[in-house]
This record gives C-alpha cells, structure tokens and sequence, in this order.
C-alpha cells in the first residue's frame, strides 16, 4: 500500500472493510488531520466511536464501523471553495442535495461545508462522504 496520502488510505479501508462487512477496522495510519475527519464522520453517524491504541511500534487506531457508508473518499486535488461555491462541488461530489457531506478544511479549524456555509467561510475540499 502506497503511503502518499495517508488520509485516501484510511477512508478506502473503511469503505473495503464496509463492503465486506467488518464492524472493526485497525490501521497504523494516524494524524491529526485523520482524527478529525474521523471525528466528523463519527458526529455524523457514518462511524462509530475510534480509540487510539499506543505500542512498541506506533500509534494504531482502532475505528468502529456501522455499516452507514455507500461511499467516501478524498477530493484530489483539494479545490479552493470561497463561502458561495459549495453548491457546485455538491452538485460534483454527492448524489443528491442534502445527502452526504463534504468535508472542509477552513481558517477555523476542520468541518463540514453546512457549517462552513453558515459562518460564511470557504477553504479548501478535504473528503466526501455518503
């Protein structure tokens, strides 16, 4: 497995191991960043609760699954939005309006683009999820 983006790895585990019906996936990879998409997908109800293991060897992360995603990936490369373009990566990236998320990195911190929008920011297209 490649490890060039360590966050399209994590979120094609999650769906792999959801098509084949795991309720539980471990992976070495872990970030800040990982955590709070993961963080994100788990207010949503698209994962259940994540613990951060410590070994010898690393930092694992062991993710609940529920069975709640059709899909989800990265978004390369990660567009610039301003506060009024949402619809049009939405449009792009999901299947329908009001159906699944797109997750936002924003000068105040990691979110997704309903909250981004209501604050009136833009930033930069991290992950989709339906």
């Amino acid at each position: 497995m490649a490890l060039n983006d360590p966050l399209s790895n994590v979120l094609s585990s999650i769906v792999n191991y959801e098509k084949v019906g795991k309720k539980e996936l471990k992976t070495k990879i872990s970030s800040k960043v990982i955590k709070k998409v993961l963080d994100i997908m788990k207010e949503n109800r698209y994962l259940g609760e994540y613990s951060t293991i410590k070994a010898s060897n690393g930092e694992y992360l062991n993710i609940n699954l529920l069975g709640n995603i059709n899909r989800c990936g990265v978004i390369k490369p990660r567009f610039s939005v301003k506060k009024d373009e949402f619809e049009k990566f939405e449009r792009r990236f999901l299947p329908a309006s009001g159906f699944g998320i797109l997750i936002v990195s924003t000068s105040q911190g990691v979110m997704i683009h309903d909250k981004a929008k209501e604050k009136g920011i833009g930033g930069r297209l991290l992950a989709y999820v339906y």
